[in-house]
């Protein structure tokens, strides 16, 4: 299994969760409002309330996948979420050791 996270621009989310839900083996996503910021080195506050108000509004999305489609999920977030400028996010993988659904049919 593997986790998916991205941090993406909002306008980027239904382009990519349509693409998404549309893919064979598509498992859900879980999709987070949040804000964020650009490391220091690509921008630089020039006062204390550009610091303190220097975060833009950014949507996480989470996904846990069966290894044989992460790779595919991953690119197609990488390839929609881009609009080739700085702010854009990031996406990366990771390997999940475990997992399982908490409420199962029948239980």
């Amino acid at each position: 299994m593997k986790e998916i996270k991205a941090i993406i621009r909002p306008e980027r989310l239904d382009e990519i969760s349509q693409a998404l839900r549309n893919m064979p083996g598509f498992p859900g996503m879980t999709v987070t409002e949040v804000k964020g910021r650009s490391a220091p080195i690509r921008h630089q506050p020039q006062n204390i309330d550009e610091e303190l108000l220097d975060y833009s509004p950014k949507i996480r999305i989470d996904i846990v996948a069966e290894d044989d489609h992460a790779r595919t999920l991953y690119e197609t977030i990488r390839q929609l979420g881009s609009t080739r400028h700085i702010g854009d996010g990031i996406v990366w993988m990771t390997h999940v050791e475990a997992f399982d659904y908490i409420w199962h049919p029948g239980d």
